[in-house]
């Protein structure tokens, strides 16, 4: 199996590891499904994404990387965290779920040439989540959009959160826009995915995922303008409906970001603040400093923490912060040092959306879609692959069936051939006994060659 061809199954294990980071909070489903069931089946699919795999990548050829290695290298301060057991023995859990998933990734390292095939994966994957959100609205409005969250659109078949939503829609929503302007898709293919995602976007209410969507295509777009023409269109038009919106609708836009808090409630972050002051003036041991208080549900006295750093500071410490840091530096620099292409602007786009995103949202240090985004981004910025060597003898021998005919010549043969014969260039053509001599003539144009197809 060579890089240029991506056997099928490598989509059903994108798909298996998009199921695993699902998660199992959110609000009410139509049919009540029990937590633990979800896990099962969130687990599950972890355990058959590794083993799918790992079958169809029987001999372990990965390509080494430096963002998988900066994973591998995460899994130290969260078993040297965990192993003291201070968060229970989920903590171990969710260290053995992040090293299953990051071979995971070692295994799909091989299929990574810098093509947009895993773009593609993840695009169908997250459209047929946000299929089972919209087939949620349309059975039951009301447990769509719950008081209890606000209003907001939330996930009524399998529990998802506004914020889970709005960040799936922007995602596929910002790499079909890209897949347009590079040419890879049509625009009525595109707009199938861009016209639904951004509708549920609206209905979450979700500012984190709609300014990530805004300045990610902003800076990929702008990565391309000097070499599309597409692209410069594209800005051009969006800067336009931009100032057009906010002139004559910023009441309405400014309504949809306050979403009915008070401006006190809008500047603490919904009252993320609080939590971060919390966590930084709580007191820490020098090991927990160092390699924090082992993985957990991401959060601190009950409350959610809702930023990925101080998320990965509390639970890794410092050495994990710096080993996501490092991600970002590594991923960020690569993309700059490419030169302008399509797979360049997806992931400048997933790169700057994740960046955004991880002010307001936890899941760097841990499996979960935000680690699946930058994967997809350390894909695109893989140099592509050399071809393996590896077909069968009589496969190169049926290549070679134009010049079949010649191989099976007798090596007496070919020594007392003539030299026109062999095809030198200025050979004199060779004469048998009785033949009149040669009469030059007008030269003609030698034609090439068709080789037959057997």
């Amino acid at each position: 199996m060579t890089a240029d061809h991506t056997p099928r199954i490598v989509g059903t294990v994108w798909g298996l590891l998009i199921l695993n980071t699902l998660g199992s909070t959110g609000a009410q489903t139509i049919v009540p499904l029990p937590r633990s069931l979800i896990q099962m089946v969130t687990m599950g699919a972890l355990v058959a994404a590794f083993t799918l795999a790992l079958a169809v990548n029987l001999r372990l050829r990965v390509r080494p990387g430096a963002y998988v290695f900066l994973l591998t290298l995460l899994l130290v301060p969260s078993v040297l965290s965990s192993v003291h057991l201070e968060s229970g023995f989920g903590a171990l859990f969710r260290c053995a779920r992040l090293g299953l998933f990051v071979a995971t990734l070692w295994l799909l390292s091989r299929w990574w040439d810098g093509g947009t095939t895993f773009v593609r994966h993840h695009i169908r994957m997250y459209f047929a989540v946000l299929c089972s959100v919209a087939a949620g609205a349309i059975l039951s409005p009301g447990a769509a959009m719950p008081e209890l969250y606000g209003g907001r659109l939330v996930g009524a078949l399998w529990p998802l959160t506004p914020p889970q939503i709005g960040q799936y829609a922007a995602v596929i929503t910002g790499l079909a826009v890209l897949l347009v302007l590079g040419r890879r898709t049509d625009g009525r293919s595109a707009a199938v995915v861009v016209v639904p995602a951004l509708v549920l976007l609206a209905l979450t209410h979700t500012r984190t995922a709609t300014i990530g969507l805004i300045a990610g295509l902003v800076l990929a777009i702008g990565s391309l303008v000097l070499t599309s023409a597409a692209a410069r269109r594209f800005f051009a038009w969006t800067v336009l409906c931009a100032v057009v919106a906010a002139v004559g609708f910023g009441s309405l836009v400014q309504a949809w970001f306050l979403r009915g808090q008070s401006q006190e409630n809008f500047t603490s972050l919904t009252g993320r603040a609080k939590v971060w002051d919390a966590l930084l003036a709580a007191p820490r041991t020098a090991t927990e400093y160092l390699f924090g208080a082992g993985l957990g549900d991401k959060s601190f006295g009950g409350l959610p923490i809702d930023n990925s750093w101080l998320a990965v500071y509390h639970e890794q410490g410092v050495t994990g912060v710096v080993l996501v840091t490092a991600v970002f530096v590594v991923l960020g620099g690569v993309a700059l040092l490419r030169p302008p292409s399509l797979s360049r602007a997806c992931a400048i786009f997933l790169i700057s959306y994740c960046a955004i995103a991880s002010y307001t949202e936890a899941g760097l240090g841990d499996a979960s879609p935000y680690l699946l985004h930058l994967a997809v981004a350390a894909s695109l910025l893989a140099a592509p692959a050399a071809p393996e060597a590896h077909e069968a003898p009589d496969t190169q021998e049926a290549h070679e069936a134009p010049d079949a005919p010649e191989a099976h010549e007798a090596p007496a043969a070919r020594e007392h051939e003539a030299p026109a014969a062999r095809g030198l260039p200025g050979a004199p053509a060779a004469r048998e006994p009785g033949d009149a001599p040669a009469v030059p003539g007008p030269s003609l144009p030698r034609q090439a060659r068709t080789p037959e197809v057997t």
